[in-house]
């Protein structure tokens, strides 16, 4: 029998505002100690996982709370999340969870727990949790705890069973007025804690019976969802009854059982149950002549309190409760006077997302103001060489140049042309050009690698990764060259040195450790591209479509729909490790450049598998909305470390693929590339320079900024400003040039 714990994150905790409101509600708050009470119903249910999974079934607008707060207590790796598109109370988040845990686990048994009730002994929890679920196993139970009552609460369910300890229930009973309490509590009664448990087989079944449409629903939103420990249930979970499990199941079902404990329990739903714990104070406070308070204070904030008794008085930023403590149940009403006439007080103001419009002219502001400026002067000398790396406080960092950096800088700058900068960009290109062609390229007119810094020959080998940024440099700086056929004839010469090299079935060997790899094709694919649009000969579009056809065969698993990075020398995946590496990255760049490629073809497959490999590399976007570095052929990461250059591929591909949709699909290609760009601005800096690596929640490596990702920067922008004037999108100026 394998535990699998549920930890429910509904309810809005309403009699605890001001501290607990929609965007923050009371189970992601300290009320009781220093962790939320989220995170101490995750440490009571953790050791009961064993070979289980702990899952977490909490809204959308709650991820953040969840993953933080998981992390926090290192739970991450062994829960899954599931996401609630919209609320459709117990019944539909429990039957979702059960789906998924009957799909993984048929002998599972679900430990469904409330995210923000206070148990303070958490073994004895964990004891009546088991001996329920052997129950549940044994004879498909369904088992909830009912705890002992201490006092005659009208703010609980009340259970009657059949018997003492594990027993039938005979009866559920709603929240009571006080005398109707005290009379349950004589007849034996006990508080319904909210906890069940019942193997997922057993509710499933239950819900198939008895609410058909909360079964259907949540089986439906589970499908076609993808991997990963986090996903959002599918659109279908809306159609979900919004019902209660109680009234879904329990009160119908005859397996309903209640197992009697006495440790001490309380769902915190006022702030007198918050009181009676001893440990409800936050913030600093004053007390005199004071006696039974409560006092929590946000931090920088002083409470005095002088000659009163019995007060609940709890501060948040922009609001101030106090009320008598013996009225806290009442809140409500006050909440409901709030909702009619301060309504911006009955949650705490978040600050909007940035759109895709306005983050786009951001964009062109820091590229014209701040990156490019710095980069075309300390990023080049005055022989026309670029630097390296630029450290973020703006010094140039002396080491070996290489041809590729040397060539991505012609190119970027003769973008910033093209897309009207009105800075010095053409002595850029012109000087970064001819430095270029004098340094770098080899008697037999291929590109040697590597330079010194002082730029002597440093290493000879010619890379056909280098090649193709040749080719792309060549392309985009001919036009303003003294004399543009001869910048061709050069691109030419390596082209046809390339035609040499092409092994028999298809494709080139690159130099180095991977000798047979997609990544050195994708950007001969670009350069074939950008000469093909430039108005090159046909033999340029024939190796575009060459290469086309070899990602097809070979790069693109046709099952999986996602390209492989490692290849043996018949293009068959690599052995090991790098045959199973995945880039989230290289799947959105491949997807931009088949669209581009299907755009001249007019070739509609090569739109689906552009939208196949743009929906594998997304498996790759972390729970905080970065696309990571690698991920597994199933979609999990391989770490936390995400580069720069994968969030501009992800916003190129969204963009160029919201071009060839429609309606909704178009929407959701925006809605990712407005994503994708708000995860590019984690990584640049006022002063035009970024950060490169940043190892998820634990920041950035603190490192001088790579001169290479200007390409991948200048590539996002350039094609955020098409795709802004081919969909029209609303903002006018989303489009304007750089100048």
């Amino acid at each position: 029998m394998n535990l699998y714990p549920v930890i429910m994150c509904g309810g809005s905790g309403t009699r605890l505002w001001p501290s607990s409101r929609p965007s923050r509600p009371k189970q992601f708050i300290p009320l009781a100690g220093n962790r939320s009470l989220f995170q101490e119903t995750a440490m009571r249910v953790a050791p009961l996982i064993g070979d289980g999974v702990m899952v977490v079934v909490a809204g959308t607008r709650h991820r953040h709370w969840v993953l933080e707060q998981l992390e926090q207590l290192e739970l991450q790796d062994r829960t899954q999340i599931l996401l609630e598109p919209e609320a459709r109370d117990s019944a539909a988040a429990m039957a979702a969870a059960a789906a998924w845990t009957l799909a993984r686990d048929p002998e599972a048994v679900n430990v469904f727990v409330a995210s923000d009730h206070h148990v303070p002994d958490h073994e004895a929890f964990r004891a009546a949790v088991r001996e329920a679920a052997a129950a549940a196993a044994a004879d498909g139970r369904i088992v909830t705890l009912g705890v002992k009552p201490t006092s005659a609460s009208t703010a609980y369910g009340y259970i009657n069973p059949e018997g003492p300890g594990l027993a039938a229930v005979k009866a559920f009973r709603e929240k009571p007025d006080r005398d109707s309490a005290a009379e349950f509590i004589r007849d034996g009664y006990l508080w319904n804690s909210g906890n069940f448990i019942v193997s997922a087989a057993t509710l499933t079944e239950e819900l198939e019976a008895r609410a058909p449409g909360v079964a259907d629903a949540a089986r439906r939103s589970l499908e076609h969802l993808p991997s990963g420990h986090v996903q959002v249930l599918g659109d279908a979970f809306r159609n979900a009854p919004k019902i209660s499990i109680d009234y879904a199941v329990m009160e119908k079902t005859l397996r309903a059982s209640v197992l009697a404990v006495d440790f001490a329990w309380s769902d915190l739903g006022a702030w007198d149950a918050i009181a009676e714990t001893g440990e409800g104070e936050f913030g600093s406070h004053i007390f005199e002549d004071s006696e039974g308070c409560l006092v929590r204070a946000p931090e920088g904030v002083l409470v005095g309190v002088l000659g009163v008794s019995n007060l609940a008085i709890v501060a948040e930023e922009d609001a101030i409760l106090v009320c008598d403590l013996d009225r806290a149940q009442d809140v409500k009403s006050v909440v409901e006077r709030v909702r009619a006439a301060f309504p911006q007080h009955l949650d705490f103001q978040q600050p909007e997302p940035e759109t895709l419009d306005a983050g786009g002219r951001r964009f062109g502001d820091w590229l014209r103001q701040s990156a490019l400026p710095l980069w075309a002067t300390l990023g080049q000398d005055d022989d026309g060489r670029f630097a390296e790396a630029l450290s973020l406080d703006g010094r140039v960092m002396k080491l070996a140049r290489r041809a590729r950096v040397q060539a991505r800088q012609v190119w970027s700058y003769a973008q910033a042309g093209r897309l009207g900068w009105q800075g010095p960009w053409r002595r850029a290109v012109r000087a970064g050009l001819e430095r270029l062609e004098a340094e770098y390229l080899r008697p037999d007119g291929l590109c040697r690698t590597l330079l010194t810094a002082e730029g002597a020959p440093l290493d000879e080998t010619a890379m056909l990764y280098d090649q193709a940024f040749v080719l792309l440099a060549l392309e985009a700086g001919r036009s303003h060259a003294d004399d543009p056929a001869a910048v061709e004839k050069t691109a030419l010469q390596i082209r046809e040195r390339l035609k040499d090299w092409l092994l028999p079935g298809g494709g080139w060997r690159e130099q180095g450790e991977h000798p047979y790899q997609s990544n050195a094709h994708m950007h001969l694919l670009e350069a074939c591209l950008a000469w093909e649009e430039g108005g090159g000969d046909a033999a340029w579009g024939a190796m575009a479509d060459d290469i086309v056809d070899l990602a097809q065969r070979h790069f693109i698993d046709p099952d999986g729909g996602f390209l492989r990075e490692f290849f043996d020398e018949q293009w068959r995946p690599a052995p090991g490790e790098p045959g199973r590496l995945v880039e989230p990255g290289h799947q959105f760049e491949w997807a931009w450049l088949l669209a581009r490629h299907a755009r001249l073809r007019g070739d509609v497959a090569s739109i689906g598998l552009a939208r196949r490999l743009f929906d594998f590399g997304a498996r790759g976007i972390s729970d905080d909305r970065v696309a990571v570095d690698a991920i597994n052929l199933d979609g999990r990461p391989r770490g936390e470390r995400a580069r720069l250059w994968p969030q501009t591929e992800w916003l190129k591909a969204a963009l160029i693929l919201a071009e060839t949709a429609e309606d909704g699909e178009r929407r959701r290609y925006l809605l990712e590339a407005a994503d994708a760009l708000r995860a590019l601005w984690l990584y640049l800096t006022p002063n035009g320079v970024w950060r490169d690596k940043r190892l998820g929640r634990k920041g950035f490596i603190n490192e001088a900024a790579p001169a290479s990702s200007l390409y991948h920067i200048m590539g996002a922008f350039g094609q955020f400003s098409a795709s802004a004037r081919r969909l029209d999108l609303t903002a006018a100026d989303m489009s304007k040039p750089l100048g």
